[in-house]
């Protein structure tokens, strides 16, 4: 909205120029962002609780977990507005991938809104019927595959992907494009919610993936450096970085409350939305192999239960991790939540530098 408002006016007081720079108004957009969720996340806190709008601790999980019972959930709510409401203030608005990522983060929010929703209000233990939810997230990752092969703009790189660490190497996934698509954005928003199991845990990976993805589309935006990096040059990337930057700040500002001993839990509104957003912006800026690097915390979660089920019923009832979630199995083995957490985003920042040295080493 400011840029469409002021930017305009630069032409009259030059000052105004600055509006044009994308690195200028995502570092406000992450102010403003953060700034939401401080005044607004006390607020919000007290609201659930006077509507006693608390988490149910499942009794399947580490018994300890059980105190947390009762602390307000749905508090992805604030983190849905400190994303969507800086980055309609600071972006350009008539960039088709900012309009795709605010897209998913709303589709997939919803989602998420109506399934805390029937758990918390309805008081349904499973909430939205796990196929239903499934329907949900393969219509938008089909959708979104759709606009990106058969819209205007998707040129002849439209179903390709880069391959990371190798110089101009890109996988033509054909017509298999759409289901890859389908797979990202599914597969990234179930991963991020597996993950939001221990105060921080989550937000806190998913401001480390959404920092490295707003250099990423930066970069990937910019001629200059897009060509000095040897890196596939998008012209439309580059104001996903506001985009990112509000993700950033809204997560950032979500960790004040979330932090351990959490006074609120994001729920499924906040978890299915950030993951569906990272697995969106990792596709519009082409990325989609380097997300399972930078996103390899969410990918290491999501395998543990893959493979602690698939051994389950191969084996007959034995089990490859004490628990799962990867977190739980080092709960369970005497680390700390705090340890659990912390160590996880050291591994989350060492895999990020890792996924940012691609750049240099292509």
């Amino acid at each position: 909205m400011f840029y469409h408002l002021i930017y305009p006016l630069s032409e009259y007081w030059s000052v105004l120029n600055v509006f044009k720079y994308i690195t200028f108004r995502a570092s406000y957009a992450t102010v403003t962002a953060l700034l939401i969720a401080f005044i607004f996340g006390g607020w919000l806190i007290r609201k659930l609780e006077r509507m006693q709008v608390g988490e149910t601790i499942r009794s399947d999980g580490p018994q300890h977990h059980q105190k947390k019972s009762g602390t307000p959930t749905m508090g992805g709510v604030l983190v849905l507005a400190a994303i969507v409401v800086p980055t309609l203030l600071w972006a350009d608005l008539g960039n088709r991938f900012v309009l795709l990522a605010l897209a998913g983060t709303v589709w997939m929010g919803t989602i998420g809104f109506i399934d805390d929703y029937l758990k918390v209000i309805k008081k349904r233990p499973k909430g939205m019927i796990g196929r239903f939810k499934l329907a949900g997230q393969v219509t938008y990752g089909l959708l979104l595959g759709s606009v990106l092969v058969f819209g205007a703009g998707g040129g002849d790189l439209a179903t390709s992907s880069t391959v990371p660490f190798f110089k101009n190497a890109l996988v033509d996934w054909g017509w298999l494009y759409i289901p890859l698509v389908i797979l990202v954005v599914t597969g990234t928003s179930n991963a991020v919610n597996l993950a939001d199991g221990l105060d921080g845990l989550a937000i806190g990976l998913s401001c480390l993936a959404f920092g490295g993805f707003a250099v990423l589309a930066y970069l990937s935006g910019h001629a200059g450096f897009a060509e000095y990096l040897n890196m596939l040059f998008i012209p439309e990337a580059g104001e996903l970085t506001v985009y990112c930057a509000a993700v950033v700040g809204s997560g950032l500002g979500f960790l004040w409350f979330n932090a351990h001993p959490a006074r609120i839990f994001m729920g499924d509104t906040g978890s299915l939305a950030l993951g569906g957003a990272l697995g969106t912006v990792a596709i519009l800026v082409k990325r989609e192999f380097l997300l399972v690097v930078i996103g390899g915390m969410f990918v290491a979660e999501a395998l543990s239960v893959m493979l602690q089920v698939m051994y389950f019923k191969r084996s007959g009832g034995k089990r490859i991790f004490r628990m799962a979630p990867l977190h739980h199995h080092f709960e369970l083995g005497g680390w700390s939540e705090t340890q659990v957490v912390v160590r996880f985003w050291i591994v989350g920042i060492l895999l990020l530098l890792l996924g940012m040295s691609s750049i240099k080493l292509q």
